[in-house]
Formats: structure tokens, sequence, C-alpha cells
């Protein structure tokens, strides 16, 4: 062990924060709680990075990318466009050089509402018209005169990781032109950056549509074209698009910019609602004029030029993107040759070699989608930002028994515990509805969940909400656990006090439901014929199988055992309800965990040795005590519990959903079991055809449902988080290093970056499948104990500062 570095905090290692970046550019917006969440607001101008050269950017030649020969089919826009986004604005990117489009949307584009009132089941409506749904903002064309495929040569369109950025590429009458499109966050606008080497010029139009019935205008003046409207809720909203150039003209036609015999043009987007987070005022500032903000946003972005612009983007994106890098070892010349998709294609074949370097693609992409899905807006949905109409299933709504806290799993993980902000930020918004709606509603005679004590505290949540305090789908009483657990583990991972305190009432608010909510029983030991009085939960369902009335399901026993875990050490460490902890602290005492059937020999799902639902259900919920919780530890749970777990895990499968797949994948990682997790990997790699599960194109997540696929992003978040954890385990005082290497990685790799839970950062490479070297960063952590393989050591850190280990010495 060597001796400590000088200092490194967590915001030295990523790069610049954000809140260091706006000392050189902008201000935090308004918003809640965290600093996090802001609604769409006027900023300053931001201040340009020193140093405008575009050599800030990483070089295309070394650049992780996704890239692609042809255009995107736009009928197919959702599996084949490319993705952009700045957290609150997001988009998708066709690339056809004559007739480019983007799919625009703002995260906060809602219809629907608090939809207060229950069904005659007892439950809330879960429709449009009274829950609502996402919707897309805008569709933007560009066309350009005369480069139709058919007239062009050498066509290339990547989605370049490494600088956030989309980009095409092809020569046209022996002229080479390049666009870029991507979604600033400093500058809140999209901007698509039209260039060529030289003697070549563009000319063209930019058409700017809704999507709801718009009446889109031009303004010759400020050569823009925009429209704005309220949807029935009373949300207001508006886009708008300029364009500018230095040679040539700019102009206006009718309803769309035009432009004429320009060497660069710079095309500014910018939009937005007058939602913001505060249930006080019904979620919508009823003073904000989003066009006219959106305009104000756009004017500023276009004065400022291509090139400053994009560097501008590039630094702000890589202060988060350059937090961790990974190397799993080198594809061969033939594998690096090929497309995306023909690479998909090929590493799916039965006997194909391992491609390293395209599964740290698809583990940079869920990165790349995380920062651009989540800063300081909404977090994200079930399809992200990303749609491409206004229809999309399940209205892309917040899940709350797996998806929601899936999206979130990889950002502590992977370097990116900023863009943890907007989910937390979120509850915190929405808490103050749910509380309502639970109080008031939940013992409704006709909710078949309602607590039969007929006692009601605290808040609870649905198996779906929107952005209005609005819940959906069926009552979900362990949701409010799940969601407290997640913003539990992002404080595990960045030992943040302040954070800690900020949700604190939420946790004590899901306890104080939970404490009314649960009911005695007697169980009987077989073993020795003793009997004692537990406590289970009352009449609920394990998530989207089995019966809907059974009591004491091991999903929610396990999911409040780890609540009121979590409640304890949090009143300890803030020092404070002291008499209530050691309520909690009782009540988790009594509670009934689950058992190994001894007809089955799972772990059980009820509370009875019979299978009453799905074998190979999608959902693992019986497992959420030993991933994502830890109640259940491969290194010191009893062999009879572990093997439990296994027979569940193997019972379940190896084929699913790719969401399902991934929390398999993170299961069989935790039993050290590195090839079946690396097959599940694979699995939700294998492309997407005849509307099978698998990787689309753009290797966004495609869902099977009978003769179509549907796009749901909670795998393209929770995969990589399986191969992290397969490099990497931890709880608070312990950190494991390759606990599940899988033959394919273990030649040699790196990785730097990765989060621990505990407070901690780590860096560290391996060869012949043994670590070489460790170095450890303390982000707020003061100790834990490094293993690798039966080789252990204790570190002591000061916060900032950094040990170096190597195993064996």
């Amino acid at each position: 062990m060597t001796d400590s570095s000088p200092s490194r905090n967590e915001a030295d290692r990523q790069g610049p924060s954000r809140r260091d970046f706006l000392k050189i550019g902008g201000t935090v917006g308004a918003g809640l709680a965290l600093g996090g969440l802001r609604p769409f607001v006027a900023q300053a101008e931001p201040l340009r990075p020193p140093g405008q050269a575009e050599s800030q950017l990483v070089a295309d030649s070394v650049a992780t990318e996704l890239w692609y020969p042809a255009p995107a089919d736009e009928a197919k826009i959702i599996e084949q466009g490319l993705p952009i986004g700045n957290g609150r604005l997001g988009g998708l990117v066709g690339g056809d050089p004559a007739h480019d489009v983007l799919y625009l949307t703002d995260a906060t584009l809602w219809t629907g509402g608090l939809n207060a009132e229950l069904q005659s089941d007892g439950q809330f409506p879960y429709d449009t018209a009274h829950f609502g749904t996402f919707s897309l903002l805008a569709k933007l064309a560009v066309s350009v005169t005369g480069h139709s495929t058919s007239s062009i040569a050498g066509y290339r369109r990547r989605l370049d990781l490494s600088n956030g950025l989309v980009t095409s590429a092809y020569t046209y009458q022996g002229v080479t032109y390049r666009r870029e499109t991507y979604a600033s966050h400093p500058d809140d606008v999209v901007v698509i950056r039209l260039s060529q080497s030289g003697g070549g010029t563009h000319s063209g139009s930019v058409s700017l549509a809704g999507t709801h019935g718009e009446t889109t205008t031009a303004d010759a003046a400020t050569k823009s074209a925009s429209f704005s409207a309220t949807f029935g809720n009373g949300l207001k909203y508006g886009a708008v698009v300029t364009a500018t150039s230095a040679t040539g003209k700019v102009s206006v036609s009718g309803t769309d910019v035009t432009f004429t015999h320009c060497d660069e043009v710079v095309i500014v987007v910018s939009g937005g609602t007058n939602y913001t987070p505060d249930a006080d005022v019904d979620f919508m500032d009823a003073g904000c004029d989003p066009l006219a903000l959106a305009r104000v946003k756009a004017r500023a972005a276009a004065r400022v030029g291509g090139k400053v612009l994009l560097v501008t983007h590039v630094v702000d994106y890589h202060s988060l993107y350059n937090g961790m890098t990974v190397d799993l070892g080198t594809s061969t010349k033939a594998q690096k040759s090929l497309d995306t998709w023909a690479r998909l294609t090929a590493r799916a074949a039965a006997g194909s070699a391992p491609d390293p370097e395209l599964e740290v693609s698809y583990l940079q992409l869920g990165r790349y989608l995380m920062i651009s899905g989540s800063r300081d807006s909404l977090p994200l949905n079930l399809q992200g930002l990303w749609l491409s109409n206004n229809t999309p299933d399940w209205m892309a709504d917040y899940h709350t028994d797996i998806n929601v806290q899936m999206n979130y799993w990889l950002a502590d993980r992977a370097g990116l515990s900023r863009s943890f902000d907007a989910f937390a930020d979120y509850c915190l918004s929405q808490v103050s509805s749910w509380t309502t709606q639970t109080q008031r509603l939940f013992n409704d005679p006709k909710n078949g969940f309602r607590n039969t004590s007929g006692k009601v505290a605290g808040w609870t949540t649905a198996f779906s909400s929107n952005i209005y305090g609005g819940l959906g789908w069926w009552w979900h009483p362990a949701g409010n656990a799940w969601l407290c657990n997640s913003l539990w583990e992002h404080y595990e991972y960045t030992q943040d006090r302040e954070f800690l305190r900020k949700i604190y009432p939420i946790i004590k608010g899901a306890c104080e439901f939970w404490e009314a909510r649960l009911i005695t029983t007697t169980v009987t030991d077989p073993a020795t014929g003793t009997s004692r009085t537990v406590l289970i939960d009352d009449h609920d369902w394990s998530p989207e199988q089995g019966p809907t009335d059974e009591r004491g399901v091991t999903y929610a026993q396990e999911i409040v055992w780890d609540l009121f875990e979590h409640y304890r050490l949090a009143t300890a460490t803030l020092g404070k309800d002291s008499e209530y902890a050691r309520t909690i602290t009782g009540l988790q005492s009594k509670l009934y965990l689950p058992v190994v059937s001894p007809k089955t020999g799972w772990l059980e799902e009820w509370m009875s040795p019979d299978n009453l639902g799905e074998v190979e259900h999608r959902h693992l919920s019986p497992l959420i005590g030993f991933f994502p919780g830890d109640r259940i530890k491969n290194d010191s749970s009893p062999a009879e519990l572990l093997t439990g777990v296994r027979n569940l895990l193997t019972a379940r499968g190896m084929e699913s959903f790719g969401w399902a797949c991934a929390w398999r994948a993170l299961c069989w990682a935790r039993l050290h079991d590195a090839e079946k997790a690396y097959q599940l990997v694979l699995t939700v790699l294998k492309p997407s055809v005849n509307f099978s599960n698998g990787a689309a194109a753009n290797l966004f997540d495609m869902y099977s449902f009978g003769d179509r696929t549907i796009f749901q992003i909670d795998a393209n978040f929770g995969t990589p988080s399986a191969m992290i954890e397969m490099l990497l385990y931890s709880r608070p005082g312990v950190i494991e290093l390759l606990p599940a290497l899988p033959a394919a990685w273990a030649a040699s790799g790196r990785i730097a970056g990765i989060g621990a839970r505990g407070g901690f950062t780590v860096d560290f490479a391996w060869k012949a499948g043994k670590v070489t070297s460790a170095t450890v960063w303390s982000t707020g952590g003061t100790s834990t104990t490094v293993r690798v393989g039966s080789w252990s050591k204790k570190v002591v850190l000061a916060p900032g500062r950094s040990v170096t280990v190597v195993p064996g010495k």
C-alpha cells in the first residue's frame, strides 16, 4: 500500500463541475431543493471556456462512436435515429443530407393533470385524458438543395460518444460536407451546423412544425420561424428556429427559414413550457411566456457562432463524460471496420469472437444517454427524452416497480452522480401531492390494497406517476419504499449529508405509511414447531404477476426491511428523531422474512411453499433483497438462503425483455457467476429483428410486443450497470474488485472513475484475470476494505485523499 496522494476531490476527478463551469458561464436557474431541477427560465449568457479551438474535441479517429453508412429511415426513427439531449431538450436526428429531420422533445411537455379521483375499482384512471402523456414538442426539417443520397459519396453518420454530438459527412461534387447536431446544456438550445471543406456552399430551408395542430409563423426581421400554444390542462409551450451565416443570404419564405449560397450555416432551435416543479401552483408558472424565452435563448446562441457554441458544449459535456474511462480489451481490425449494425449482427452469430470495444461502446452509450437525458429538468421516463410520436406506450410515464429505479442504477456507478439529482428533485417536488392523495384516497373502500387496519399515514404512490403529482396504473404500496431506497443508495455513494437532510422527510413519510399498514400474523417454524408473531404487508401484489390480494409478499417484506434499515441509519447519521427510530427498529425486528420453499427449492415469492405465478416471469421481485437490496449477501448469508436465490434465478431463465435480462445479469454478478452475467449482456445486445427483443440499430432497447416492438430505455442503463457490477461490487465497508470477470474481458483491461458505495471512486487495472493495482479515492468516505478474491486490505482515508493498493502485497 503506497502513501496517500495529494488531495483530489470528486469534482477534480471528473473535470470541472457544473458549478465550476458556471463560474465561466451562465447562472444556476431557479429550482427546488437540490439545485438540480429548474424550470424553463431566462439565464445569463454563458461566458465561454478559455480557448475556442476545435482541438478541444476528441479526434474522430480515436473517438468512441456508433456509425452507419446510410441515413435513418424516418419511418423507423425510433430505431435508427441518433439521440441528442441536454437533460431538458431531446431529439432524434435522421441525418439525410437532402432532407434531415429532428424529432424534438421537452421533458416537461405533458398533457394530463393531478388525476386525483378514483374509478369504481378504487384505482386511478390510466389514460391520456386524465393521467396524460409525454409528447413531442416539434418536428424540424432541414432541406439542402441537390444533396440527395444518389448524388453524394462516402456517406458516414456517427453518434460521437466522446464529444456528445451527432455528425454526418459525405462528398458532393468533390467537396466534403459535414453536419453536427447537438443539444447544448450551457446555451440551452439545439444546434445544427452545416459546414464544408472549401469550394462548396449550402442552399436550402428549415421548417418547424408543431405536432398538436399548432400554426407556425415566420418573422423576416429575426429570420426565424416559431409557434406557441396551450394544452387543455393549461400548460403553455412554444418553439423557435433561427439560422445565421457569415456568407450568402439567410431569410424567410412563407413559414420557412431559408439560406442561399452559404459557406456555413448555423441553425439554432429552442423551446420549452411553463412547467415549474411546484405543487403549490399546480406545476405551472402562469407568468412564464415559453416562446418569448425560447426566442431570447435562440437569438443569444445564434450571435455566438458555430465554433464557439460547439466548444462550449463539448467542454461542458467532457466535464461529465470524462469522469469514467473503460478498457475491456482490443477488438480485431475486422470487427472495427464494420458499421454498428453489422457489428451487432456479427457478434450475435454462433461461435463469434468477443468484441470488447463494441461492449465498451454500449456501456458508454448508457453514460451518454444519462448525461443527455438527466441534468436539471425531469428524470428519465420509460423512453428517456426520445419519442417518435405522441402516443408512446404506457404514456412514457414513470413506472415505480423497476423501470425508473433501473434508469438510475447507472449514475453513481458510472461517475455521473450529478445526473441523479433530476430523480431526487422529482421525488421532492411530487411528494406533497402523493401525500395528499394517499391520505385522502388510499383507504377508499373500493381499493383492494387499502389498509385493513383503517389507519393511513405518510405517503405512497402508484405503479405509474406523471409530472403533475398525479398517479396512474394501480396503487403500489411498496413503491414508496423502493423510491426511498434508491435515494438512500445515492447517499451511500456520495456521503452527502446535505442531500440526506433533504430526502429525510420523504423516507420518514414512507416509514409512517408502513407503520400504519403492517398487520400481525402468526407463523410456525416447521423444524421446531414453535410459533411467533410477525408483521406482514397487507393485501398486495408481487409486481405484475400472481394474485392481487396476497399478504406478506416477499417483494414488500424485503423492500420495507431495507426502508426501515435506511431510516435507522439516517436518524443516527443526522442525530434526530431517536424515539421514532426506536419505533421503526422495533417494527423491523418483527418483519417476516422469506424462506426457501421445501417444494420448489426457490426463495418464496409469497408466504406459501407453492409458486403462485409464472415460472419465467420477467420480474425478479422476490430477489429484491439480494439486488438491489443488501439484506441477502453472497459473502455472509446462510448457504441455504443463497441456494434458494440461485434456484429461483435459474428458474426465471436467461431470455426475457432487455430490462429483465439486465436485472438477471446483476443478480448473477452478485453470485459471482461471470459467464451467466455476460451471456445476459450479450442477449441484450442481440439485434432486434422481426419484432424480437434486442438492440435496435441505434442500440435503443426494443421490447417485443406481438407484431411490433416498443422502445423502452431502462435496459440501456441497467445493462451497463450490470457490466460495471461484474467489475466492482460495493457496499458500505466493502469494495470487491473483479467479482464476476468473464473470460471475454480477462486478458487485460482497466477502468477509472467507477463509483463505490461508502463514498469512494476506484481506478484499477487487470491482466490475465488478476488485478495488478487499484487506487481508491475518497469522495466523502473514510474507511473501507478492498477485496480481491481471498486477499483483502483495509484502507483509511481522509475525504479527497487516495491510496494505491497492489493485491498480494
